[in-house]
């Protein structure tokens, strides 16, 4: 047990893996976080009295620039960044202190909710705001398009280097040419065991199986290396590793909020996405697909299952029973997740930011906002089917038939309910009178023997019954079981009163044919402007044109891959290029505005999205070119200048070591103890499931109660858009390790797959164990260690130290991390 332990605790410890939390200047998320919820509370409830377009400064208080809203007014601080316990802010908008703001009445508690989550998350204020007087900013998109990321591609020409027999292909000059300019030296090439581990890794997630290794190693072929990438990326695992970086991006999830009616199945998408990858589907049609598949040419119905990027968005809650104005800020918060998802993914634009307001930092207007959420607002989600609407439409009149039914059947089932209430009265009524001493004797009512009996009316319990034989018949319907997907279809929503008076409710009405919607001012539904007709970005389409073709979902999409092409080019390559060496060119890879990093190796990106798009927007040949790179095959190790003057690697002279995300942690367990479920598709399962050994990408995503599982070990968080993968290391982890089933269940799996291959033989066992979860022989000093540990023990007490022992295996650094 002591060696356990020891083993556990410096596998989680070891290497400089503990991280410790620090001050930090605000992320991309922050940023976005605090212009898209906090900056529109600030305008719409605060800058009256507290910015510099006050008429008269109240309390001396400016919350318009970063320096003054920490600095406070005449009463003192205002903020302390983290503690909203602490923060006076915090505590006018509770009206918890003898100061109550805003005057007029408290904030709605979403809106204090939001700004005390923002305190408590550091109270990140875009720095560049600071502007000591007041001043208009008019946007100049002739100047903005200017910028380097809007800018036209081509082909770049290579820089001259010095060690040119290091090159292996276009990459390695650009990369090169980094290094030798900051005086660095590249690494030397890994060896061919680690080549392939990290080759199997990145592009099927999961580990080579030892046979792999061992052929790959002896193979003297020149072409050794180019087959192996080729056959890893024709196995359908390929599909399943990449088609989960992509799922952060589209907020996936399996399950919805528990009180949304769900009809659509929502692995049809993920399978869709996995497809579309093992493929090659063009990466210009993968995009076109997902927003507008409907709308293409020679669409089928096993089509639309591409829609669950959108199809799948995140929906609020509603209640009808509010005024439809409360009603119309919730769907108008709906488009602007949309215009965020869209643009943040396959443009790497924060456009909703400019939703209240023209955009801080980029040449985005207002306008360009409500020309993109007139898409979304012309656009419905809805479940359809995948077969043909002719086919599908008997079923759908026996399901809207089945809904009026069972409201009749609500209503009915109230009325047997008050019917009981009554007889039960009675019955204790006539209790009370038996109990009574005067009971009258009911005088007989006498029927006229010429008068027949009338037929009753069906009592309730017979509606009932008559009712619920009415649905049995309609759902028996033909093809009524046929699967339904998130999809779209070309619907306006209109929010509108449900009656004469804002106390009556709201009312939903679905509209064929698009919308174009109004400016809201500052951006509040209830205050509409003048008309915005839908189109794309003006900076990227200096003369936009309208989009005339129904909700314009595909105009959008071809004018991301043709008047965007070499923005979009440039966004995929990162993203590519981020996923192989957990770093970007660009280093925030939803952000290629202003405020985002510049480039690293503009050239070098420039580069790959001109040769991108020219090689047919081919995601398999930009694998191909990374992975053929010297770069690319650099070891882990480096020089103790690259430490000192480069510590973030960012002029790549070695390649990163890299932690693998839980689901390759996760997966690599199953694969080693030999219970890996390979089926492609289908269901998801709740990853905690007894006996769920399918791969992590099949384990249910709920949006609303993610497993405390995927919690604690950095999943994104399914309601919004991730650009990238963030580890953290948690005591929580470390108590997972040691004690999660998971690794009880994985260990046990081991030792039994051991000793059935290889029985009797514990020298076997420890150097089996080995390969499978390391993908080398164990060596003299852990061969030594083992057997020792074993060796006092007999029987049952045996097998637990050989449980142990694997444990503290599955847990080691070596199974966490990546060379």
């Amino acid at each position: 047990m002591i060696l356990r332990v020891l083993l556990l605790l410096v596998s989680l410890f070891s290497c400089g893996t503990l991280c410790v939390a620090g001050e930090s200047s605000p992320s991309d998320e922050d940023v976005q976080y605090f212009e898209r919820k906090i900056r529109p509370i600030l305008v719409n409830r605060c800058y009256a009295c507290h910015s510099i377009d006050a008429k008269v400064l109240h309390g001396g208080l400016r919350l318009d620039t970063a320096s003054l809203i920490h600095k406070g007014g005449d009463s003192g601080r205002a903020i302390v960044s983290g503690h909203p316990e602490e923060s006076l802010l915090i505590d006018t908008i509770q009206y918890d202190s003898d100061i109550q703001m805003p005057p007029k009445g408290k904030l709605p508690d979403a809106e204090i909710k939001e700004l005390t989550h923002w305190v408590k998350r550091g109270a990140h204020f875009p720095e560049s705001l600071d502007v000591p007087e007041k001043k208009s900013r008019v946007i100049n998109f002739v100047e903005g398009a200017q910028f380097w990321s809007f800018q036209p591609l081509r082909e770049q020409s290579l820089p001259v280097v010095e060690k040119s027999q290091w090159l292996k292909n276009r990459i390695d000059s650009f990369t090169l040419h980094s290094m030798e300019r900051e005086e660095l030296q590249p690494a030397v090439s890994t060896d061919r065991t680690t080549l392939i581990r990290r080759l199997s890794f990145d592009l099927t997630g999961l580990p080579p199986t030892p046979e792999d290794v061992q052929a790959f190693v002896s193979d003297e072929s020149p072409k050794a290396y180019e087959n192996l990438i080729e056959r890893f990326m024709a196995s359908p695992q390929y599909g399943e590793k990449w088609a989960r970086i992509w799922l952060d991006l589209a907020r996936y999830t399996d399950r919805t909020e528990d009180w949304l009616l769900q009809d659509g199945l929502a692995h049809f998408y993920r399978d869709w996405v996995v497809k579309a990858l093992n493929d090659d589907m063009p990466y210009d049609e993968f995009v076109h697909r997902q927003l507008a598949a409907d709308l293409m040419p020679g669409t089928n119905p096993q089509d639309l299952t591409a829609l669950g990027f959108v199809g799948l968005s995140p929906t609020y809650w509603k209640e009808l029973q509010l005024p439809c104005e409360i009603i119309k800020m919730i769907v108008a918060d709906e488009w602007e997740e949309r215009v965020d998802a869209v643009t943040s993914t396959f443009l790497g634009l924060t456009v909703a930011c400019a939703r209240c307001h023209d955009h801080k930092f980029d040449p985005i207007s207002s306008e360009d906002y409500y020309a993109l959420a007139g898409v979304f607002a012309s656009s419905r989600q809805i479940g359809r089917p995948l077969i043909s609407e002719e086919q599908y439409q008997p079923v759908r009149e026996a399901k809207a038939e089945i809904i009026k039914i069972q409201g009749e059947i609500t209503l009915v089932k109230a009325e047997i309910a008050a019917l009981e209430a009554d007889k039960a009265k009675q019955q204790q009524a006539t209790e009370s009178k038996q109990n009574s001493s005067a009971v009258e004797t009911p005088s007989e009512k006498t029927i006229p023997a010429d008068e027949a009996p009338k037929a009753s009316p069906a009592t309730p319990q017979e509606k009932l019954e008559q009712l619920t034989a009415k649905i049995e018949e309609l759902k028996s319907t033909p093809l009524f079981d046929t699967p339904l997907t998130n999809a779209l279809s070309e619907e306006s929503t209109f929010v509108e009163r449900a009656g004469a008076s804002p106390q009556e409710g709201t009312r939903f009405a679905y509209r064929p044919g698009p919308q174009d919607l109004p400016l809201f001012s500052r951006g509040d539904p209830n205050r509409p402007g003048e008309i915005v007709r839908r189109r794309f970005l003006t900076v990227l389409t200096p003369k936009p044109r309208p989009f005339e073709n129904g909700s314009g979902r595909l105009e959008l999409a071809h004018s991301m891959t043709s008047d965007a092409a070499p923005l979009a080019a440039r966004v995929m390559v990162n993203r590519i290029w981020l996923a192989h060496f957990g770093q970007g060119i660009v280093n925030t890879p939803s952000n290629f505005g202003i405020q985002g990093s510049p480039p690293s190796h503009p050239e070098l990106l420039e580069d790959l999205a001109f040769r991108f798009i020219a090689n047919g927007w081919s995601i398999k040949w930009l694998h191909r070119e990374i992975l053929l790179s010297a770069t690319w095959q650099q070891s882990t190790e480096c020089s103790d200048r690259a430490k000192s003057i480069d510590p973030g690697n960012r002029w790549l002279s070695h390649m990163n070591r890299r932690r693998h995300d839980f689901e390759a942690w996760r997966d690599s367990m199953l694969s080693a103890s030999g219970v890996l479920d390979r089926t492609l598709g289908g269901p998801s399962r709740d990853l905690e499931e007894q006996g769920n050994h399918r791969r992590t990408l099949y384990c249910t995503i709920h949006r609303r109660e993610l497993s405390t599982t995927f919690q604690i070990h950095d999943f994104p968080d399914p309601n919004q858009h991730s650009s990238q993968r963030f580890s953290t290391t948690t005591a929580l982890q470390g108590l997972y390790a040691l004690n999660g089933p998971l690794f009880s269940e994985q260990s046990h799996a081991l030792v039994t797959r051991l000793q059935r291959e290889h029985p009797d033989n514990e020298a076997a066992q420890i150097n089996r164990a080995s390969w499978l979860l390391f993908s080398r022989p164990p060596t003299a000093v852990e061969q030594t260690l083992c057997l020792a540990y074993l060796s006092d023990s007999t029987g049952e007490e045996r097998t637990n130290r050989w449980k142990q022992y694997t444990h503290a295996l599955l847990a080691s650094n070596e199974t966490l991390f990546l060379d």
